[in-house]
């Protein structure tokens, strides 16, 4: 038996944010990142629409990128203090998935950073609050999922938090949010939603009703992201509604060892200054995962039911999987996203190493590659790989070498 979550309601189309007058409550807290949506006044619109139906308000402001563990405890204790029985988390993926963890410890006080952790194992929600979140990126879709990513940066680790019990109550997706997305945010968060699709689609847990969801994420993003990165307005609107088809396909199906990668590679050489951005470190490892899922029989008859998705031709499974390939590696160029790790953080790639040291990547190998095994995103993943295999292909995805075992 498998099950198919998704947000009670889902609001979208431009204006979908005047959607917070129809919530009913007393208090809300609005959790809010950096100072992008009060810039653009879409805070200030949030915070008058919830007003305008009866609630007392607080904010929660200066929710970093990646999320720290130390900021979802102080927003459990804001909320405690508070006593919201709405949460209402606006902004990109940083925002949303730090405020449903702190919801999580704002239920349950007496629940650690690693109970929250366990695989769909959370106590029940909405004891106290429900949750309402409004993207304003277009790429986590964690507007719509199970899911929320925690970085413990005493450890350099990306932690994904999974339950349905985090699934919000309530999605609003305005694309009027999304059309202030600076350029490389719209590279970054686009690719991250093609590899939810794509990731999705060849899962384990793929169900008759993902599926559709997942092929038609990959038709529009295909079409549309590359419009969208260079200023295209139709094409950034479509992307909203696309990478949001992604998240609930994934949120459904989860994901596998693209997304295992990017969550142990993230934050681990942030002493070098080398925060891989969790976009751009799909974007990049995406290509190298197809290549080695491609060995499942299973998974390389479905990369080929992708590549005739999207008319790519070829004859062969093996040729269909390497014009497939072939595209996510051309979107990666049209969008200034480099091939691999060796040259992520220099301008100048693939002419100059970037921010990770290659003695530094070598020594850590090893430890990144066991924390990836052991990643949640690992268990629906179509091929199991070894510690060894685990190493290689992080090997591939540093130097941008061929993917052969």
């Amino acid at each position: 038996m498998q099950r198919f979550t998704l947000p009670r309601d889902l609001y979208h189309g431009k204006g979908a944010l005047e959607a917070l007058k129809t919530l009913e409550g007393k208090k809300a807290i609005i959790c809010v990142g950096g100072g992008s949506m009060k810039r653009f006044g879409f805070l200030q619109k949030a915070e008058d629409y919830l007003k305008e139906a009866g609630f007392e308000v607080k904010l929660f402001e200066g929710i970093e990128s990646d999320p720290s563990v130390d900021t979802v405890m102080r927003g459990a204790k804001a909320m405690e203090e508070f006593g919201p029985d709405w949460i209402v988390a606006i902004g990109g993926g940083s925002p949303i998935d730090a405020a449903k963890a702190m919801w999580i410890k704002y239920e349950h006080p007496e629940c650690t950073f690693e109970d929250m952790c366990k695989v769909f194992a959370l106590p029940k929600l909405r004891n106290k609050a429900h949750f309402c979140a409004v993207s304003s990126t277009s790429g986590t879709a964690t507007e719509v999922t199970a899911f929320s990513i925690i970085t413990d940066y005493e450890k350099g680790i990306k932690y994904p938090i999974a339950d349905f019990e985090i699934t919000p109550d309530v999605a609003i997706v305005d694309p009027e949010l999304a059309e202030t997305m600076p350029q490389k945010l719209v590279a970054h968060t686009g690719m991250d939603a093609m590899t939810h699709a794509i990731e999705a689609y060849v899962s384990t847990a793929h169900a008759n009703y993902t599926d559709p969801l997942a092929i038609w994420a990959i038709r529009m993003i295909r079409r549309d992201l590359i419009n969208s990165y260079n200023g295209d307005m139709t094409a950034r609107d479509n992307m909203h509604d696309a990478q949001c088809l992604a998240g609930q396909a994934f949120s459904n199906a989860s994901l596998g060892i693209v997304h295992s990668m990017a969550h142990k590679t993230g934050a681990i050489f942030a002493d070098y200054g080398a925060h891989i951005i969790h976009g751009a470190a799909n974007a990049m490892y995406l290509p190298k995962v197809i290549a080695f899922n491609a060995k499942d029989p299973e998974a390389k008859a479905r990369y080929a039911q992708i590549a005739d998705e999207l008319k790519l031709g070829g004859e062969t499974a093996d040729e269909k999987i390497a014009n497939l390939i072939a595209l996510l590696r051309n979107m990666n160029d049209k969008l200034n996203i480099p091939h691999c790790i060796k040259h992520y953080g220099k301008d100048s790639y693939p002419t100059e190493e970037g921010f990770v040291p290659e003695n530094v990547f070598l020594e850590r190998l090893p430890e990144i590659a066991k924390n990836a095994i052991a990643d949640a995103c690992t268990l629906t993943n179509p091929r199991k790989p070894t510690q060894e295999e685990m190493e290689k292909l992080l090997k591939a995805c540093y130097y941008d070498t061929e993917v052969d075992f």
